[in-house]
């Protein structure tokens, strides 16, 4: 039976709760390290025009490894770009991994645009840089020109773009991974040494060992991290850019969504520790916690904020030192290397992805769309014009001196006007008209739908219209806290728009919650006398009294048939009914609450009024101009 009754609003504290998913806390990092990654920029380049001999000098300064007769030795800056960076270009590999496995592109088809763009985009750069650089020595730095850098990108998109824009920053990302495996390849194959084939042979022989443990699912963290630098060691010796084994070692990395099963167990392991607090079952308490998550989550949450805020600035200061004057900005206006860096970036880039996109849309006759609008995906392309971390990482292995110079020169100024580039483009686009905005920057692509069971009103408790063009569903628990504090945020969401339809489904999280389970059948009982949202309210008003005396006398007052209701209770008449909204969470990757799904896609952040009410407005929007209303 449907609820299709309304309840009386109450008034609650609001309360603002953060939740993340792992693309949301890696976008806010990135975007975050831009201005950290700035700031260094800036210093590197002060430093080197007060005082170059110093800079200079404290990055050549010699390091080496030895361990008996062993010996490695390169100066700091080597160290900083071929050691620091291979952790860089692991996370690389992680976040690509992740977003395979359970994020945007676990629908393959929905990896062959993004692919294609960034391809596309690369493809464009070099070619331009090429053709400028025709029959010089200069044309073998073309790798400088291809590859963008994801903190200034997404850094970029978060001040100038369209507010509500995941999306669209998804989107980049992923051309921007696809970059950064080609650059990585590039850097391996065109810009390493003389090969050693004993050593490259030693590094291959390593890395099935991480294969073979892998498939062994050896989960000690040493063992990688041994087998890791023994393939990063062979891979330096053998003439190969040892980059190469962070990423390949990233990508093997599998995610996988976390499962009740697993929580339950970690929720077992906490509880004999608070009963008997040792430091035995403390560790089995860690570990199993540490169990629920995935390989890739716990080393993305370990790594992710060195590379972007210690590594990737660190990379910067040593290599963004650049002298300053009017003799070298002269010969970097007239040198092919600086003005085929900045055409490559500011013309090649945007222009590659926006043909290559409308290519892929043309050639699968709209079977494959950008996830956002055609604006959108100009603006993407105008923000992939800043290379910086690779860019520069490539000029030092292509050039040297004042070519280097000139190289650094161009990334620097293409990445000023692909700024100015972006905003302006933004800009415009909030001139359109409501709808063309809209369509513009949204797109009609279907999003990727994350509710595994649509809603269903035969079935399903329903507040507000039937056929409202958005709709919130939302799996709680009566007796969780957080339920009970976003609660107040629904209701003023619902007072607020009257074209917004609401669900509620159960997912009594029974380990920690050991009253849910039973007002969850409350309520079901209530339903079938037609008084569901009466006692949704009152459960949600008084979780610390869930008792089955408690829920007897909720309802005794709301006039219910309290025998039929007692007796529903003591038979669990309405458990079947519990059990497929659980079955349905776990189809939907649910484990905690509350979890919101808008139009289907999962709401991830706060659950305060303004957040909801923003992912609201921006599915209405997509909504209307999908149907042409």
């Amino acid at each position: 039976m449907s609820g299709t009754e309304s309840g009386s609003t109450t008034d609650r504290t609001p309360w603002l709760r953060v939740r993340e998913t792992p693309l949301r806390k890696y976008l806010r990092t990135e975007t975050g390290s831009a201005l950290i990654l700035l700031v260094a920029t800036v210093l590197a380049l002060v430093w080197a025009n007060l005082d170059v001999t110093s800079y200079r000098s404290v990055w050549s300064t010699e390091v080496s490894l030895e361990v008996g007769d062993a010996r490695i030795s390169q100066d700091l800056t080597g160290w900083i770009n071929t050691g620091l960076m291979t952790f860089f270009f692991f996370v690389v590999g992680l976040e690509c991994r992740r977003e395979f496995d359970i994020g945007e592109l676990r629908e393959r088809r929905r990896l062959t645009l993004p692919v294609a763009a960034g391809l596309g985009g690369m493809a464009a750069a070099v070619g331009l840089y090429l053709a400028i650089n025709a029959g010089r020595p200069s044309a073998h730095g073309w790798g400088v020109a291809m590859s963008t850098d994801t903190a200034f990108a997404l850094g970029l998109l978060a001040l100038v773009g369209p507010k509500g824009g995941d999306r669209l920053r998804a989107f980049l990302l992923t051309v921007v991974v696809v970059d950064d495996i080609v650059a990585l390849l590039v850097i391996a194959t065109v810009y390493s040494g003389d090969l050693e084939l004993l050593a490259l042979a030693i590094a291959v022989g390593v890395f099935a060992l991480v294969v073979l443990a892998l498939r062994l699912r050896i989960r000690h963290g040493l063992v990688y991290l041994a087998l890791g630098a023994g393939a990063w060691i062979a891979l330096f010796e053998s003439g190969v850019d040892p980059l190469v084994i962070g990423l390949a070692m990233g990508l093997l990395t599998y995610a996988s969504p976390v499962e009740r099963a697993d929580l339950e167990r970690a929720t077992e392991s906490f509880r004999m520790f608070r009963e008997q607090p040792t430091s035995e079952l403390a560790r089995t308490a860690r570990i199993g916690m540490n169990a629920a998550l995935s390989p890739n989550a716990r080393l993305q949450d370990v790594f992710h904020p060195w590379t972007s805020y210690v590594i990737v600035p660190l990379f910067a200061l040593a290599n963004a030192g650049i002298t300053l004057n009017g003799e070298t900005l002269a010969a970097a206006a007239t040198s092919p290397i600086a003005i085929g860096v900045v055409v490559a970036y500011t013309i090649g880039k945007p222009a590659g992805i926006l043909i290559a996109s409308s290519l892929a849309t043309a050639l699968s006759r709209g079977r494959l769309r950008p996830p956002v609008g055609w604006a959108a995906v100009a603006g993407a392309g105008t923000s992939a014009g800043i290379g910086f971390t690779v860019s520069l990482l490539i000029a030092s292995l292509a050039f040297e001196g004042q070519q280097r110079e000139e190289a650094v020169l161009g990334v620097l100024a293409a990445a000023l006007i692909s700024g100015a580039l972006t905003w302006l483009l933004f800009r415009i686009t909030a001139l359109l008209p409501p709808r063309q905005r809209v369509l513009a920057l949204l797109g009609t692509s279907a999003p990727l739908v994350d509710l595994a069971v649509p809603p269903d009103p035969s079935r399903d408790h329903v507040r507000g219209p039937h056929d409202a063009p958005v709709t919130v569903v939302e799996y709680g628990d009566f007796q969780c806290p957080y339920c009970g504090q976003a609660e107040p945020a629904v209701r003023d969401l619902l007072a607020e728009s009257g074209d917004v339809r609401y669900i509620w489904r159960h997912l009594p999280l029974t380990d920690v919650h050991p009253r849910a389970e039973l007002a969850a059948e409350a309520s079901e009982a209530a339903a079938d006398q037609g008084k569901f949202w009466e006692m949704h309210d009152l459960l949600l008003e008084n979780q610390d009294a869930l008792t089955p005396k408690d829920l007897a006398r909720y309802a005794d007052q709301l006039g219910l048939d309290t025998d039929k209701f007692n007796h529903d209770l003591r038979k669990h008449t309405h458990a079947g009914h519990i059990e497929e909204d659980v079955e349905g969470a776990a189809e939907s990757g649910v484990v905690g609450t509350p979890t919101f799904f808008i139009n289907g896609q999962r709401h991830h952040g706060a659950y305060d009024l303004p957040t909801l009410a923003t992912a609201v407005k921006t599915a209405r929007k997509r909504a209307y101009a999908t149907d042409g209303t």
